[in-house]
């Protein structure tokens, strides 16, 4: 990790898994914050799902093989139960063909439930990606290439509501607060979504590049006036402050290649971390008002750190508890990064 101002050495503390690492996630977990997940991203029905426990004091990692878990098709996304409360149930959500819970237990997992949404059949259209929302422990909401956002109640294990709004695959979807979702899809656009008016939805951005799809999106958990997405082989960073809708914020684009991930500081909520094919993990300062300039381009932002890896860098997550770490999946590596 090098520092614009100064080029000091941050901490990189690498696990090697068995096959390629794209999904990942922290635990919030009060006695398991340095608890993450990885997925394997397999061009195979067989996939796998493995926990991996990070040692602070000695600076590696552990791992159990009774923790290791077979999962149809490589999972779209992890998710662990979004609470620091104990006694709840300690769970792993995944995406991929369906949504499933795996209850994890100290000698093995098991999966818990699975959600189909397409009762009249067996087969169910692929899940992109799903958000659990931190603020309602019982909702779930999924994209899917169906062109629908779904929200479960995973304690009534039904679908609570189904909203269709674009016009093609939705890749990627995010909570913004109580009742309000938004989500991107190949249609080019960011929709924000109102629980209270299923009927009505809101783009507040759009790809300017013609029939080009939005694949990635990360609301602001702190400050949910920030929105971030990423448009398909985009060097470029989007952020939106949604009290000005269509027009960005800023654009980051210090990237030499695509960007594939995003991800908010969670505790501060004024950095994020963007990672892509150009190998590099570069994090960013957004504040409001000094980059609002008339186009909104904010081209000449420098990132404030930024980390080099020798291979592309597929995802990326902030973790939620501990402001200065951060993993990403490049290859069969998982690294945290100290920042």
């Amino acid at each position: 990790m090098q520092s614009s101002s100064e080029n000091k050495r941050v901490g990189v503390y690498t696990y090697m898994a068995q096959w390629p690492v794209y999904a990942l996630a922290w635990s919030v977990r009060h006695e398991k914050t340095r608890r993450l997940a990885i997925g394997s991203f397999l061009e195979d029905y067989s996939n796998k799902v493995e926990l991996v426990q990070f040692n602070l004091d000695t600076c590696d990692f552990s791992t159990d093989n009774r923790l290791i878990f077979d999962h149809p098709y490589a999972p779209t996304n992890l998710m662990f139960f979004p609470s620091e409360d104990d006694s709840n149930p300690d769970i792993v959500a995944t995406s991929g063909d369906f949504l499933r819970l795996w209850q994890i237990y100290d000698d093995r997992i098991e999966l818990k439930s699975l959600f189909n949404g397409n009762k009249s059949s067996e087969f169910n259209s692929a899940i992109t990606s799903f958000d659990w929302a931190d603020f309602d422990v019982r909702r779930v909401a999924t994209s899917s290439v169906d062109t629908t956002c779904t929200i479960w109640d995973i304690e009534k294990e039904t679908v609570d509501s189904q909203l269709v709004a674009h016009d093609k695959e939705v890749y990627d979807i995010s909570w913004g607060g109580f009742n309000v979702f938004a989500s991107v899809s190949g249609d080019g656009s960011v929709r924000v979504f109102d629980l209270r008016d299923k009927e009505r939805s809101t783009i507040i951005y759009e790809n300017p590049i013609q029939d080009c799809p939005l694949l990635r999106l990360e609301w602001n958990k702190f400050d949910p006036r920030f929105v971030a997405t990423v448009g398909m082989d985009s060097n470029k960073v989007v952020v939106l402050d949604i009290r000005f809708p269509t027009t960005p914020l800023m654009v980051l684009c210090k990237h030499k290649a695509s960007v594939n991930a995003i991800s908010w500081a969670s505790v501060a909520g004024r950095q994020i971390c963007s990672v892509g094919d150009d190998s590099r993990a570069l994090i960013w300062e957004v504040v409001e008002s000094v980059f609002r300039s008339e186009n909104g381009d904010g081209g000449d932002m420098e990132p404030v750190m930024w980390y080099g890896s020798m291979a592309e860098i597929n995802n990326v997550h902030w973790s939620p508890v501990h402001l200065d770490w951060i993993a990403v999946a490049s290859l069969n590596k998982l690294q945290l990064l100290k920042v």
